[in-house]
């Protein structure tokens, strides 16, 4: 059985034992990783994610931190100009061996998930961004001229319906800006 991951912007065919270079993870040597981004599983029955496959995952073993070859980037311009740059570059890369191809029940592995060296895990994301998606509120971007800042304006006044707007005086609310034109299509949509 075979599988295609995704993991530092490249994508990878990868069975059981393999050995390969992925960019740096943020994970120690010896520690067990979790791949959730798979693309495409292969063997008696091929099965092609849209564009993921759901519940599939691929678990890999990290052996060390390494670094890749160096690259050396030389620039030099003729005539005139008598100018001449090098610069050097060494790639910091995870060593992997793959032990397990998971074609379902990854969510219960209990693996931890592979996470980039230089980004953020979704448990570390701070959760203000998920509150205006839970509030319980309406769509104020509906109203014409209402644009998500002042949506985000109007929700901080404590308005988040079409019926808390439509009862706002325009001329004594003082919270946020709010124009006569959008009041009257509150009462509408409300």
């Amino acid at each position: 059985m075979f599988a295609v991951m995704k993991t530092g912007g490249k994508q990878y065919k990868v069975q059981a034992g393999d050995v390969l270079r992925v960019e740096k993870l943020a994970a120690d040597a010896g520690e067990t990783v979790q791949f959730n981004d798979i693309l495409m599983l292969g063997g008696d029955k091929v099965v092609v994610g849209a564009p993921l496959v759901a519940g599939a995952a691929v678990q890999a073993e990290v052996v060390d931190q390494v670094k890749g070859d160096k690259v050396i980037h030389f620039v030099k311009r003729r005539r005139k100009h008598s100018s001449q740059r090098t610069k050097g570059h060494r790639q910091k890369l995870t060593l992997l061996r793959v032990t397990e191809i998971l074609a379902e029940g990854a969510d219960a592995s209990g693996v931890k998930a592979a996470v980039g060296a230089g980004s953020v895990s979704a448990a570390d994301a701070p959760k203000a961004a998920a509150a205006p998606a839970a509030a319980s509120g309406d769509d104020l971007t509906q109203i014409t001229g209402v644009g998500p800042a002042a949506a985000k304006k109007l929700n901080e006044a404590g308005i988040t319906t079409f019926a808390e707007l439509a009862a706002v005086d325009p001329e004594t609310f003082e919270a946020a800006k709010v124009k006569p034109e959008w009041v009257e299509q509150a009462k509408t949509l409300a």
